[in-house]
């Protein structure tokens, strides 16, 4: 961490300590359901933009920002495993081994990119999946210790509350705005409302600008 990110690097204790807190389930489900609609979102003018210059939508998914980054094939299947992950995490149970070969799915893109059609599947699963947790399942695991460990050996201990903030949401965020960087350099007609589709649902009335 370089001196600047010490700096400014949030203390959860002190926070804690003046009565700072969070609803976790209420912070993490609709976020979460909210940036996998925006996703489906763009996989739909995807298709739509492959369709108007006679292409198959599928041929976007080897695309990358770098060499040595995921393609976007990857970056869909991560969203669907970060989106999910969480949910066993905080339940204290392991990350079942279907779950597991989403990840592997996501691992091997760049060989295997599959296709639109089984990304959306696996979007749709997340979708449902958050959708089944109950109100404030997730709430009483703020404080509770979680050990997150990575597949090359790390292990974090953190609690539920700095999990979700510090490591389930960034993630989700990373592949989901990597994403919608992916597909916009390609020239699909993505824009911040497309990112952001949900805000919509609080827009008052009569104050949309003319087009």
């Amino acid at each position: 961490m370089t001196r600047a990110a010490r700096e400014i690097a949030v203390d959860t204790a002190a926070l804690l300590r003046k009565g700072w807190s969070m609803n976790l389930t209420a912070l993490l489900i609709p976020s979460v359901t909210n940036q996998l609609g925006a996703v489906i979102g763009w996989l739909d003018k995807a298709e739509a933009f492959a369709a108007e210059r006679g292409t198959s939508p599928d041929d976007l998914l080897p695309l990358r920002l770098a060499p040595d980054m995921f393609p976007l094939s990857s970056q869909l299947r991560l969203i669907a495993f970060q989106a999910r992950e969480p949910l066993y995490r905080l339940r204290g149970q392991p990350v079942p081994e279907a779950l597991l070969q989403v990840r592997q799915e996501a691992r091997d893109g760049s060989e295997a990119p599959g296709t639109v059609a089984a990304a959306r599947a696996r979007l749709a699963e997340a979708v449902a999946a958050l959708a089944a947790v109950g109100p404030g399942e997730f709430d009483g695991a703020a404080e509770a210790p979680l050990a997150h460990d990575l597949p090359m050996g790390m292990v974090f201990d953190m609690t539920g509350e700095t999990y979700v903030r510090d490591w389930a949401l960034p993630q989700i965020a990373f592949h989901h705005v990597t994403a919608y960087a992916i597909l916009r350099q390609a020239g699909v007609p993505l824009g911040k409302v497309d990112y952001v589709p949900h805000m919509f649902a609080y827009l008052r009335p009569g104050t949309m600008p003319a087009a």
